[in-house]
Order: C-alpha cells, then sequence, then structure tokens
C-alpha cells in the first residue's frame, strides 16, 4: 500500500502548527498540504486581474425532527482547501492590495455547546496546518472585511454545481449566496468557477494520485476478502457489510458512492443498491464498489461465481477488466477515465 508523505511545513509555520495536525482526528491519515496550495495556485492562475473568488460548504441537511444527515462537504471546496467542515468559505483575491488577504479561510467560531452535542471544530492553527493558508477568519467576521474586497474586485467568480446530470432542485448555499450578492453588487461582472475547476480537476497532481493510489489500494484489499467469503446461501447484505468493516479498519472515510452487490438476475439492474437477497448456487454476482479515502474515490467493477468456479458459460459472459496503473511521474498527465478511479 502506498504510504503517504508527512507533512513538510514551511518555516513561517509554528510548530504549534506542526503540532496541530497530529491532533485532528479523522479517519485517514493527514494529506500533504502542498495537495491543496498547489490546487489553489492552479485556480488563481486561471482568473481574470482584478477577480475575487468565493467558494462555500454544503449546507447541513435535515432528515427528521432536528436530526441531520451526515455532513458531505462541497467538492470544491475540498480540492482547494482540504476542509471538511460545515460553514466553511473560501475566499480567492490574488490583487488584493494587502498580500494578508489573498487568500483567506472562513470557519465557523469554536462553539462550546456544538462541541459538547456533535465534537471538536477545527482551531486555526489546526485549519492552517490542514490546507496551508496563513490567514483564517471567524464567520461571524467575515462581513465587515468581505465588502471593502469586493469593492476593490472588478470581477466575481462564484461556484455552483455544473454536473450535466445534476437532477437536484433544492436551493442550495451556492445558489442563494449567488442570488444574494447579485442584489447587493448589481454592477459587478459575475464571472464561473465551475469550467475552470472541470478542467482543472481533471489532471491530477503527484500528491493527489498518491492518495488516489491508497483508495485504489484498500478497495483492491477490499475485493480479494471477499473472494474468500462469497459463498452459496450468503446474503447480499452480508457482503456489503464486509465491504464496510474492510473500508473503515483500513481508514478509508467510507463508500464513494453506494455499493452494488447484485447476484443473478439482479445485476442487470444497473444501479441496484437493494442489496438484500440470497447469493445462489450457479449465480454470478456483479459488485461494483470503491472506497473513499482523504477525498479521493476508487471504483471497481468485478464479477465472480458464487461458488467459486465459473462454468463454461459464465466464463464466457464476463471479460478480463483492464488493470489502470497511474504513473505520477508528471503532474500534468491526465488521469485516465476508467472506472478503477475517481476525484471526490
Amino acid at each position: 500500500m502506498a504510504v503517504l508523505q508527512v507533512f513538510d511545513f514551511p518555516v513561517s509555520l509554528t510548530s504549534k502548527a506542526n503540532k496541530a495536525v497530529k491532533d485532528i482526528s479523522m479517519k485517514y491519515l493527514p494529506l500533504d498540504q502542498q495537495i491543496f496550495i498547489k490546487n489553489r495556485n492552479r485556480f488563481t492562475a486561471k482568473m481574470q486581474p482584478g477577480s475575487i473568488a468565493i467558494f462555500n460548504s454544503n449546507d447541513e441537511l435535515p432528515t427528521n425532527g432536528d436530526a441531520l444527515h451526515a455532513f458531505k462537504q462541497n467538492s470544491d471546496l475540498y480540492w482547494l482547501t482540504g476542509i471538511d467542515q460545515e460553514d466553511s468559505m473560501l475566499v480567492l483575491f490574488p490583487d488584493n492590495p494587502d498580500p494578508k488577504y489573498r487568500e483567506v479561510l472562513v470557519l465557523v467560531r469554536p462553539n462550546e455547546l456544538k462541541e459538547k452535542w456533535d465534537g471538536h471544530r477545527l482551531r486555526r492553527e489546526e485549519a492552517t496546518a490542514i490546507s496551508g493558508i496563513k490567514t483564517i477568519v471567524w464567520l461571524d467576521s467575515l462581513e465587515g472585511l468581505l465588502q471593502p474586497w469586493i469593492h476593490d474586485a472588478s470581477n466575481i467568480y462564484l461556484n455552483t454545481n455544473e454536473n450535466n446530470r445534476k437532477a437536484n432542485l433544492v436551493p442550495v448555499r451556492d445558489y442563494r449566496y449567488a442570488q444574494e450578492l447579485r442584489t447587493r453588487y448589481p454592477l459587478h461582472n459575475f464571472l464561473r468557477s465551475a469550467p475552470l475547476l472541470k478542467e482543472l480537476r481533471s489532471v491530477k497532481t503527484e500528491e493527489e494520485i498518491a492518495v488516489m493510489q491508497v483508495a485504489m489500494d484498500i478497495t483492491e484489499k477490499t475485493f480479494r476478502r471477499l473472494l474468500g467469503f462469497i459463498r452459496p446461501g450468503v446474503f447480499e447484505y452480508e457482503i456489503h457489510a464486509e465491504i464496510w468493516h474492510e473500508f473503515l479498519r483500513n481508514r478509508a472515510t467510507g463508500e464513494a458512492y453506494g455499493s452494488i452487490i447484485a447476484s443473478g438476475d439482479r445485476a442487470r439492474t444497473l444501479h441496484y443498491v437493494s442489496n438484500n437477497q440470497e447469493c445462489l448456487d450457479g449465480e454470478l454476482i456483479l459488485m461494483d464498489f470503491g472506497a473513499a479515502y482523504g477525498g479521493y474515490n476508487a471504483d471497481l467493477t468485478r464479477t465472480v461465481p458464487v461458488n467459486g468456479k465459473f462454468t463454461p458459460a459464465s466464463a464466457k459472459c464476463t471479460t478480463p477488466a483492464c488493470t489502470c496503473t497511474i504513473s505520477p511521474k508528471a503532474s500534468s498527465s491526465r488521469a485516465s477515465p476508467s472506472p478503477t478511479t475517481t476525484s471526490k
């Protein structure tokens, strides 16, 4: 399994910041902050002169009563910062007259009561250790700073979900925020961050590829575990449980997407996720799953016989999957569109 490089902090970071990353509680090992520093530099290099870019975290979405769904960070904000916490923002203003505020990470101020319920929130030193951003501003003090920055800018880059297959009609935070800024600053020129991010995120840096490799290694290890577990009479949900067990014990954040465990005729359902039927002798079982690790995902699809033996007929129905090998030799190398690797 690939070993992730431990942080090499700039001299300007204090020993307290160096220690902070070791104190942060997360399933995956701390990532190299150069991932996020490079990603921000790549994005700002694409910005037009005199521009400010603002990114928001995702909403905390309700279930029922006072309960919330597990928080899922906005992928673009994470790609730029490595911060996986609600109520976070990033402001990039390369031409800010004050160099201190050319990149600013905005966090919710730690609240003792909320921490009693939900756990630890990032402190300044911890956020800097993760992201490499030195200027941290609390969300409740942002307004007095942001307005003069916007007045100094000619263009405002805002982010929205431009996935062609999105089907969500809920007015999420990015869209509400865009509407608010357009009302407050009607004479500014608004630009889209999404096309730039789509281009940039399709090209992985060496540091990103190292994290993707860990996600793939965990996924491969899980698949090999399943080969010794699958047998006639086992239920699909038991296989799914084995996947979760192996993911979590290897520090994966969880599943990259909803796993498909489809035995027999159920494999013809393209996105079968019920995973609740018995696997019978003589059936083939299709498995489509992948580990999520440190904001990067793996994606594996394999079909195997439930009883461990291919018949001549079933062997004809399956073809060997192509193995995808990503070379980290050049940061400009494009990650393969193969189903074995995806980004968050």
